[in-house]
């Protein structure tokens, strides 16, 4: 069953929503002349060098520049003490408990270092090279103190990650199905169950690997301070800059040209950031910061990073009837813009598409002397997803039932929507049945069960092994009431402006920043649609706070849902401007006007005139009705009424060579329903892009911190991100149920894949080999634990 919703609205046609475009964005992309900010070289402009702590804790007791200073091509060198009186801290905009704990961060170091990679000096000279040749010149003397590496260590309090503060713990957050009245005791259903599933698992910390590093380069010779900067959240930077610096907001524009990719990595008020704006206004000339691809490994926040303790209570048909969550959450050494919400976001996520009676959710946020975790491509949404998902594998193995079998006896049904979960949320719209069919019609999934029965006769060295996952999320960040209850600092709204060109063309003005969505296209296509005019004339303006001067920028899969419905919303307030004019103009009443694909024309009549004709008259304004001013243009701001829910189920067939522990992907086949798409090309590169992700924390990507806390994959050499040769073809397919939250239907896609993958191939993994006595592989499954694991289950009947 498939729901349905009337897409569009006043005059909306559908010529251009569903349509394949090629994106508007890649002509200068692929022709060269991108715009990134590293490309930005404005008149006296300098550059900066970064002096980055060796240690991941200790004190600084003595910083001599005097020998950087004399270098040449020095201008300037900053520490922290410089500018201790207006550097501030750096902002976290998610308190998730009044009684959070967190240290103040400077954006440059004054008595302590908690990270190997904090920033302790910095250089401002004529030229980069100059810059990096003073950074070996700057002499810092340190008292080393005890470093906490490990998270359940951490949480003992036996090492300290700060000296400043009593206790590692930073703060703890509890959700109770029973005391918030949307279900029943855990307790009592783990006392009851008939099938208790305890597991374990760990969330290795993940890197995000922009194909950008980081950039910011500061012009203050103006009015204005003038940012250029690699961001994802350029009107969220702006006012952060604004409150950490001390300086009034309408002096600081920022712009965000071209940015190559974020994932979450760009989603920050950084210390560079932070710096780059303090040495600008020191020397009083632009100033430029780029990052080395090792800096950025190493100084810029991670993501995931979390200890699972789950249990799981069941009946013995299957039916499920409890879990609790305790969760351990790796905060780093310090609380950027949203690390202490990360995990909450997961909170409500954990119960997935299931229908249980009873949930508990406790977060224990734990400080450790490492770079700070923040957003990565799915924030929270992929962590609980594959600990429900690794569950529910566990729990058919327990008792002997098909893992689809297994989901489908739990998952909230077509018929059942709108359905209020345990955890509190509402989904709107679903189809779990639609999706999971096509994709084991596509899968061939009965056949490659026959195939794993015949390997598995013959002991073939090769296993095959089929991995599920079935999975929701909830995207489009907001409503901004719900946020409030949460204590996040900001709304979930969105801004745009649509303007009426003298000529007919259309100018839109939109507050989500794209960095590399394609909203150039997908905005051009609404508006078309929505307005008639031709794709071609609509022309899209994003990323700089001077000209888009309200929005909340882009993550959490909002762009769609949340800033294109403010897109929508300002171009059927261009509609109603218009006919105030075309009655005017075609002596008629308001009431009687109708628009349709661009068309004003008199109801009964074939009299009409089109949006551009409209538009000239109001620009010359000879002959408009009384009061009304000459413009078309309108401003929209969206707050939606709920998140959005996508979901699919995604199938893997997983080879193991059992001599080699070597793993490889026969098959991938994901079917996933975002509601109403605008525009199938883009969706089919977002889940692309999405399941390397997830892949690539399944099989390849891992931080690793040696025991004094320095990172030993700091390199693309020891950071395994996956290329194309080490990814398979995927086989996708979509089913539709629009959204109600929203007038077009649609819901968020860019986390899809990253959220889905990776349970999937992780249960595929131990599907191939669990006959053999493997119960469970730490994450990244490399060759080598894979091996390790089936060497321990032959030897020893042990677990790796």
């Amino acid at each position: 069953m498939t729901a349905t919703t009337e897409v569009g609205g006043p005059g909306a046609g559908r010529a251009e929503v569903g349509k394949a475009r090629l994106r508007k964005e890649d002509r200068h992309l692929i022709t060269g002349r991108s715009r990134f900010t590293d490309n930005m070289v404005l008149p006296g402009m300098l550059h900066l060098a970064m002096v980055r702590s060796p240690y991941a804790h200790a004190k600084i007791t003595a910083i001599d520049v005097s020998a950087a200073k004399a270098s040449p091509g020095v201008m300037a060198v900053l520490t922290g003490a410089d500018v201790a009186a207006e550097q501030g801290s750096l902002p976290n905009a998610w308190p998730i408990t009044p009684d959070q704990k967190a240290p103040a961060h400077g954006a440059i170091a004054v008595e302590e270092v908690a990270f190997a990679g904090e920033v302790v000096a910095v250089i401002v000279a004529r030229t980069p090279a100059a810059a990096r040749d003073a950074v070996e010149l700057v002499d810092v003397s340190y008292d080393e103190l005890p470093v906490v590496m490990d998270l359940e260590e951490a949480f003992t309090d036996k090492v300290l990650a700060h000296s400043s503060l009593e206790s590692n713990k930073s703060a703890t957050w509890v959700f109770d199905s029973a005391e918030a009245g949307t279900g029943s005791s855990v307790q009592e259903a783990i006392d009851n169950a008939e099938v208790l599933i305890e597991r374990t698992f760990y969330q290795q910390r993940l890197i995000p690997a922009f194909m950008e590093p980081r950039s910011t380069v500061v012009d203050p010779t103006g009015e204005q301070i003038t940012v250029w900067t690699s961001t994802q959240i350029p009107h969220i930077l702006r006012l952060m800059l604004a409150l950490t610096l001390g300086i009034p907001e309408s002096k600081v524009r920022v712009i965000a040209p071209d940015v190559g990719g974020g994932f979450g990595g760009k989603l920050q008020v950084t210390p560079e950031e932070a710096i780059t704006v303090l040495a600008a206004r020191r020397t009083g000339k632009p100033c430029k910061y780029t990052e080395t691809r090792s800096e950025s490994l190493q100084a810029g926040h991670h993501g995931r990073a979390q200890v699972q303790r789950l249990k799981l209570s069941a009946t013995r048909d299957g039916t499920v009837t409890g879990l609790s969550v305790n969760l351990l959450a790796d905060m780093g050494a310090y609380l950027g813009l949203v690390t202490s919400g990360i995990p909450i976001l997961g909170a409500f996520m954990y119960n997935s598409i299931y229908k249980f009676p009873a949930y508990r959710f406790e977060c224990n946020n734990v400080f450790t002397n490492k770079t700070w975790t923040d957003a990565y491509r799915g924030a929270g949404r992929p962590e609980a997803t594959f600990a429900i998902e690794r569950l529910m594998d566990e729990l058919a193995t327990e008792l002997g039932m098909d893992p689809l079998a297994v989901r489908e006896k739990n998952w909230i049904r077509h018929e059942e929507f709108p359905f209020a979960t345990v955890a509190g949320l509402e989904y709107d719209t679903g189809n779990y049945e639609a999706a999971t069919s096509k994709a084991v019609e596509l899968f061939d999934y009965q056949g490659l069960r026959a195939e794993q029965k015949r390997r598995r006769e013959s002991n073939d060295p090769i296993q095959l092994g089929i991995g599920v996952s079935t999975f929701t999320e909830m995207c489009g960040l907001a409503p901004s009431r719900v946020l409030g209850s949460l204590s996040y600092g900001a709304g979930g709204w969105e801004h745009a402006q649509v303007r009426v060109l003298p000529t007919g063309n259309i100018e839109v003005v939109t507050g989500s920043s794209a960095h590399g969505q394609g909203h150039e296209t997908a905005w051009s296509q609404l508006v078309a649609d929505r307005l008639g005019v031709p794709f071609e004339n609509v022309e899209v303006l994003h990323g700089d706070t001077q000209i888009s001067q309200r929005g909340l920028d882009t993550y959490g899969s909002r762009s769609l849902t949340v800033g294109g419905m403010a897109v929508l919303a300002a171009a059927d307030k261009v509609i109603e401007k218009a006919k105030v004019v075309a009655a005017h103009m075609m002596e008629a009443s308001e009431e009687d006007i109708e628009f349709t694909a661009g068309s004003f024309s008199v109801k009964g009549t074939d009299t009409s005139t089109s949006l551009g004709e409209i538009a000239l008259a109001t620009f010359a304004a000879h002959n408009l009705p009384d009061g009304f001013e000459p413009n078309l243009d309108s401003d929209a701001t969206f707050d939606p009424v709920n998140f959005s829910y996508p979901h699919g189920t995604h199938l893997a067939a997983m080879e193991v060579d059992t001599e080699t522990g070597r793993v490889s992907i026969r098959k991938y086949v994901c079917v996933d329903d975002v509601g109403v798409v605008v525009n199938p090309m883009l969706v089919e590169g977002q889940v692309h892009g999405g399941l390397a992700q997830g892949i690539a924390q399944a099989l390849y990507e891992e931080a690793v911190y040696d025991d004094a806390g320095t990172l030993v994959t700091g390199s693309f050499v020891d950071y395994l991100v996956p290329g194309a040769p080490d990814l398979p073809h995927y086989i996708t397919a979509r089913t539709e149920t629009p959204a109600t939250s929203n007038q077009l239907g649609a819901k968020g896609v860019g986390e899809a894949g990253t959220i889905a993958s990776t349970p999937a191939i992780v249960n595929g993994i131990l599907d191939a080999v669990r006959h053999l006595g493997v119960k469970d592989i730490k994450m990244p499954c490399t060759p080598s634990r894979v091996w390790h694991a089936l060497q321990a289950a032959q030897t020893t009947g042990g677990v790796q």
